[in-house]
C-alpha cells in the first residue's frame, strides 16, 4: 500500500534528510546569491538519476515521470533563501555566515522536497504521472524568485495542473498540519518617501518648514486613511517602520526618510489604497510648504488557495495522518511570493507543524532564536510525496 510505503521511506531517510537541514542551515545564503544552495540541490537529484534544469539563474527544476506521465502534472515548491539577521541559537549547526540565517524555515522546505523527491522516485511505479520539483529562488525580495521562474517558463513543458507548498509554522505543534481555502495571506508593498523642505535652527521654526512635524503629522494621518477607508471584512494594514531625519538637537533637518509596507488581503482595494496613499502623501506635505518623493513598490499578490484543490488536499492529509492532525490554518497578513503561482494555476498552500515547546522551540520565523523540532523533516517530506502522488 502505498500510503505505508511513503510513512516507512520517510522514517528510514530520517536521519538522512535531517542532516541535509543541518547542512542547509549552516551555510545559509541571501536572496538571489542561494549559488551554493542550487548546486548542493542539483548533486542530491543528480544522485537520484532525477532530470532537472536551471532556471532564474539559481532556480532548479526537477522532473520525476510515473506511470502514464501524461496523465497529470503536479508541481511541488520550495524555497531555498535566507535572511539578513544574525543567529543567536546555541546549536552545532548554526549558521556559519555572519549576519545571514535561515530564520523562515526555508532550509526545512528544502529538505522536505528533496526528500520527497527520494520517495517520489523509489515509488514512481505506484503512481501517475509527472511531478515537477520547484526549487525557488529568492522568496524573501521583490520581485520574488517565483516570478522569475514564472517568466523564465517554470509552469510550461510540461504545465502542470496545480502547484503544492509547504510552510514551517512555529505556532503548530510537530506532527500537525493546517489547511485553508480562499485567501490564506496577504499582498504586500513597500513603500519609500523622502520628504524635503527648508531646514533651519530649532530655535526658530518659524524660518523653516520642519518636515519632523510634517512627516510625524502625515504617518498618523495616513492610519486614519487606512482604517476608514478599507472594507473590515478584508482587512489590511499600513506600517511605517523608519523614520530617518536628523542629527542632532537643536537642527531642524532639510530631509526626512520614511519606509514602511502595506498589507492587503483584497486586491482591489490594494490598488485603490495606493491612490489615496499617493494622493494624501502629496496634498499633505505640499499644503504645508516641503516636497515628497513616493514609491511604492509593487510587490507580491495574495496567496489564494484553490477551494477544491485544496479540500482534497486536506482530505487526504486526514487519510494519511488522522484528522486529529489536521487543522485550519489562520489568515495571516505576512506575504509569500507563491501567490504569483496561485494567480496563474490552482495552488494549495500549507502549515507544518514544527512547535515543541518542552524543548523550547517556540519562536517565531525571523527572529534569531528560530528553529524546528525536527521530527518535522520525516512528516514534511512524507506528506509532500503522498499529496503529489494522489491529487488529482
Amino acid at each position: 500500500m502505498l500510503q505505508q510505503k511513503i510513512k516507512q521511506l520517510a522514517a528510514n531517510y530520517k536521519d538522512e534528510f535531517i542532516a541535509i537541514r543541518r547542512h542547509l542551515h549552516s551555510y545559509p545564503e541571501l536572496s538571489y546569491q542561494e549559488y551554493e544552495t542550487s548546486e548542493y540541490v542539483q548533486q542530491k537529484l543528480a544522485a537520484l538519476s532525477i532530470p532537472f534544469t536551471v532556471k532564474a539563474e539559481t532556480g532548479v527544476v526537477g522532473l520525476i515521470e510515473g506511470r502514464n506521465p501524461g496523465n497529470r502534472v503536479i508541481a511541488l515548491r520550495a524555497d531555498m533563501d535566507a535572511l539578513p539577521i544574525s543567529e543567536e541559537n546555541d546549536v552545532a549547526y548554526k549558521s556559519k555566515r555572519a549576519g545571514v540565517m535561515h530564520a523562515c524555515g526555508h532550509d526545512v522546505h528544502t529538505t522536505c522536497l528533496l526528500g520527497a523527491a527520494k520517495i517520489l522516485q523509489e515509488t514512481r511505479e505506484a503512481w501517475e504521472g509527472t511531478i515537477k520539483l520547484i526549487f525557488q529562488p529568492g522568496e524573501e525580495k521583490n520581485p520574488g524568485g517565483a516570478s522569475l521562474m514564472i517568466r523564465d517558463g517554470v509552469l510550461e513543458n510540461p504545465a502542470p495542473s496545480a502547484i503544492i507548498a509547504l510552510h514551517v509554522n512555529p505556532l503548530l505543534d510537530v506532527g500537525k498540519f493546517s489547511f485553508r481555502k480562499g485567501r490564506v495571506m496577504a499582498s504586500a508593498d513597500e513603500i519609500y518617501m523622502t520628504i524635503k523642505g527648508k531646514g533651519g535652527h530649532a530655535a526658530a521654526p518659524h524660518t523653516t518648514q520642519d518636515i519632523i512635524l510634517i512627516a510625524s503629522q502625515l504617518i498618523v494621518s495616513l492610519q486614519q486613511l487606512i482604517s476608514r477607508n478599507c472594507n473590515p471584512f478584508y482587512p489590511s494594514v499600513l506600517s511605517i517602520c523608519s523614520f530617518q531625519g536628523g542629527h542632532t538637537t537643536n537642527v531642524i533637518p532639510s530631509e526626512v526618510k520614511l519606509k514602511g509596507t502595506f498589507r492587503a488581503m483584497d486586491e482591489q482595494w490594494r490598488y485603490r489604497a495606493h491612490e489615496l496613499i499617493t494622493a494624501h502623501t502629496k496634498g499633505l506635505v505640499e499644503a504645508l510648504g516641503a516636497e515628497v518623493d513616493l514609491t511604492i513598490d509593487v510587490g507580491y499578490p495574495c496567496v489564494e488557495n484553490d477551494d477544491g484543490l485544496t479540500e482534497q488536499a486536506t482530505n487526504l492529509a486526514k487519510t494519511f495522518t488522522g484528522s486529529e492532525n489536521v487543522e485550519e490554518t489562520e489568515m495571516r497578513m505576512g506575504a509569500e511570493d507563491f501567490g504569483y503561482y496561485t494567480k496563474k494555476l490552482p495552488g494549495c498552500f500549507f502549515r507544518l507543524g514544527i512547535r515543541n515547546e518542552k524543548a523550547g522551540i517556540v519562536h517565531n520565523v525571523h527572529t534569531p532564536k528560530f528553529d524546528i523540532d525536527e521530527d518535522a523533516i520525516e512528516y514534511g517530506m512524507a506528506m509532500m510525496a503522498w499529496l503529489a502522488a494522489n491529487i488529482r
